[in-house]
């Protein structure tokens, strides 16, 4: 993702709900393509601990707590580098439900009677001969809000999601699009990437791997563990010696997800030549370990050591409010929440009637550089960056800039100027406009 809509980077964000431990099929379908993502030129990667999510579905608290650490340590474990990304727990960024605020202001009632998962609550309701909204709380039905500003927060261009997540990035675009009709272009509009050949792992009993069929095999567990797991894949009645199917097999497609083509290979002929199951699955035991162990090592290491990881996720947070708190402001203002030293204009009713008014406009040039510039109400230039290394620096220099004015400039060490002709006073006058009110 970029720090703004102009920028030539494109930022993706990715959301992980803190319910459950990660398996062998999160981590060949999430966690794996998402890390080598990461790494990837030109890319912004936002990766988030949704535990705000995590309380619609989840009313244990010790659950919520060990599967927010569980779920980090996966992640870091399997080489997310938080320098190359911003990872950080959803409940650490008050900016997002206080979007989320904004949002419901603007979202259709309808729009969300339309979301999957609370028609299938619905649906299930009145199966039951039951009231439709039996059991079904406001956070379920609010649920595409606060997902919407979990997107809409960081200007997110691509979003990686399964198919059956698209309506929730569709109804984020529609968020963006009422609100942007409203108040002006402030929302960059989210685009899912459906990833058509991502890895679904069957699992023990042959179904796609899943919390809900307890089905699943750790992905830290213990070796021993490990080993009587895979034992316990279902396989057909096939003697030793007897050709086997590698179509249908479990075995096989949770192997050919972590071999290269060669051991696949090599495995696929073994099935041809009759290999005795337990000799195949004593194959899988040892290719899943390989690339586990060295993770797991690292795993045992964070679990051990939780203060590591909140001091990770507390940095990461910084980093993701950095962007988010800037923009926060920028949303007060335009919605009205501001400064009351400040001339207020009352302007007649209609979207003919807004008024123009200071804002800092974010960019990145062909270097790589992260600039900003602080236009008049009247559109003149007021003040200009030079470039800066990261869009959080830029962010930090900005918000220094409207806790200060124009004394800020100072600190900054000529990274920021103002334009000829523009005095200070008039500089502190656009910027006390864009001072919200409140924290």
């Amino acid at each position: 993702m970029t720090l703004a809509s102009t920028a030539s980077a494109q930022r993706f964000l990715t959301g992980i709900t803190t319910t459950g431990t990660p398996h062998l099929g999160n981590f060949v379908g999430s966690i794996r393509p998402a890390v080598a993502a990461s790494r990837l030129p030109g890319v912004q990667s936002f990766y988030f601990l949704a535990d705000y999510h995590a309380l619609i579905k989840c009313d244990d608290p010790a659950r919520i707590q060990r599967s927010t650490l569980e779920i980090a340590a996966s992640w870091l474990a399997a080489g997310l580098d938080p320098a190359h990304a911003t990872f950080y727990r959803q409940s650490d960024v008050p900016e997002i439900p206080e979007l989320t605020w904004l949002l419901t202001c603007v979202t259709g009632k309808g729009l969300l009677n339309r979301a999957h998962a609370y028609k299938a609550s619905v649906d299930k309701n009145e199966a039951a001969g039951n009231e439709p909204d039996a059991d079904v709380t406001a956070g379920l039905f609010m649920y595409p809000v606060l997902m919407g500003a979990d997107i809409l927060m960081f200007r997110t261009h691509k979003v990686p999601v399964g198919r059956d997540q698209v309506q929730h990035i569709e109804m984020a675009r529609d968020m963006a699009q009422r609100f942007n009709h409203l108040y002006g272009e402030h929302f960059v509009l989210p685009e899912a990437v459906v990833e058509e050949s991502v890895a679904l792992l069957p699992g023990l009993d042959g179904r796609k791997m899943s919390k809900s069929y307890d089905n699943t095999i750790p992905l830290f567990s213990p070796p021993e563990q490990l080993r009587k797991l895979i034992a316990g894949i279902l396989t057909d009645s096939r003697a030793p010696g007897e050709p086997k199917d590698v179509e249908d097999s479990a075995l096989f497609q949770i192997y050919q997800a972590f071999a290269s083509a060669t051991e696949t290979a090599v495995l696929r002929q073994a099935y041809a030549d009759g290999i005795a199951w337990g000799d195949a699955k004593q194959m899988l035991f040892e290719r899943i370990d390989q690339e586990v162990a060295p993770m797991r090592e690292r795993y045992q290491a964070l679990i051990s050591h939780p203060g590591e990881i909140e001091a990770i996720l507390q940095a990461g947070a910084q980093k993701a409010r950095a962007v988010a708190t800037p923009f926060m402001r920028e949303l007060r203002q335009a919605v009205g929440l501001r400064n009351l030293g400040t001339t207020a204009t009352a302007a007649p009713k209609g979207k003919a009637a807004k008024t123009a008014a200071p804002a800092f406009k974010q960019y990145r040039e062909k270097d790589g550089k992260f600039h900003f510039k602080l236009l008049g109400a009247d559109a003149r230039l007021l003040l200009q960056s030079q470039g800066f290394d990261s869009p959080q620096e830029a962010a930090q220099a900005i918000s220094a800039l409207q806790k200060e004015g124009a004394a800020a400039l100072a600190a900054l060490q000529g990274r920021v100027e103002t334009a000829p002709g523009i005095s200070a006073s008039e500089l502190d006058a656009a910027l006390r406009f864009l001072t919200p009110a409140g924290p």
